[in-house]
């Protein structure tokens, strides 16, 4: 880390370096402790502020986008799909009759493979304005079943990065959102889908983490505004001199 290494590469190097260790042993090549089980990393600070988009800047955001990073990010939005995933995503793995898309594959840097964990293969629900969206762009594309969903004009997947450059930072620049990139939308996802009353688990499963201490700690975001309401529901329930027992029956019930 001295040497410029982020703190998230030395966790995975530390945590690569375990299991090597656990796999010598247990493969009869090592039968002594494992020396990186004390290794303790300092602690981490975050580098960039983290944002979400508010429904007002999502919309203003789709006015200045075009196809197909327009349905792109449609999609990562409503489903809360890695940029890899939603690139590497193939028209046969959408299910409009079960209303579900299947994840088994991702691309990055424009090379298809598997998903980033094996907790990333999973099932992700196509909510109603999603599957307008996707019906539409398909039409207009003409593309064929087998295809991916998004490809270049020579049938290739898209590169994350070139499409990030080229077309999302510089609509966020132009709406000043500098900061606007894929894991922006992934996040964003996941405020919402808080708002709208999912659960820790549920966000876990939807984004295809295999900890729910990477959900919580990296993606879920306080919200002002809803907390906001959730005080002002709290004083309404505790303003009437105190008396908060003849108002516990409009409390909502634990989630």
């Amino acid at each position: 880390m001295e040497s410029g290494l982020g703190w998230e590469s030395a966790s995975h190097h530390r945590n690569l370096l375990s299991k090597i260790f656990v796999v010598a042993k247990k493969w009869g090549y090592f039968t002594g402790p494992n020396p990186v089980a004390g290794v303790e990393l300092p602690e981490k600070i975050a580098v960039r502020e983290k944002h979400v988009l508010t429904p007002e800047q999502i919309a203003r955001l789709m006015d200045v986008l075009s196809e197909p990073v327009r349905t792109m990010v449609w999609l990562s939005l409503l489903t809360g799909l890695r940029i890899g995933e939603v690139l590497g995503l193939p028209w046969k793995n959408v299910d409009f009759n079960s209303g579900e898309i299947r994840i088994t594959q991702a691309c990055y840097r424009g090379i298809i493979g598997s998903p980033k964990t094996k907790y990333s293969k999973r099932l992700v629900s196509i909510p109603t304005a999603l599957k307008t969206v996707l019906l539409k762009f398909r039409e207009s594309a003409k593309q064929l079943e087998g295809e991916l969903v998004f490809h270049t004009s020579n049938g290739t997947p898209y590169n994350d990065s070139n499409s990030l450059h080229r077309f999302l930072k510089p609509a966020g620049k132009k709406l000043g959102m500098p900061w606007l990139n894929w894991h922006t939308l992934r996040r964003t996802h996941i405020a919402l889908f808080q708002v709208a009353g999912g659960s820790l688990r549920d966000e876990q499963a939807q984004l295809g983490h295999s900890k729910m201490s990477t959900t919580l700690e990296i993606y879920t975001l306080p919200i002002p505004e809803q907390q906001r309401i959730t005080v002002e529901k709290l004083s309404v329930l505790m303003a009437n001199d105190g008396e908060f027992a003849q108002n516990r029956e409009d409390l909502p019930l634990a989630s």
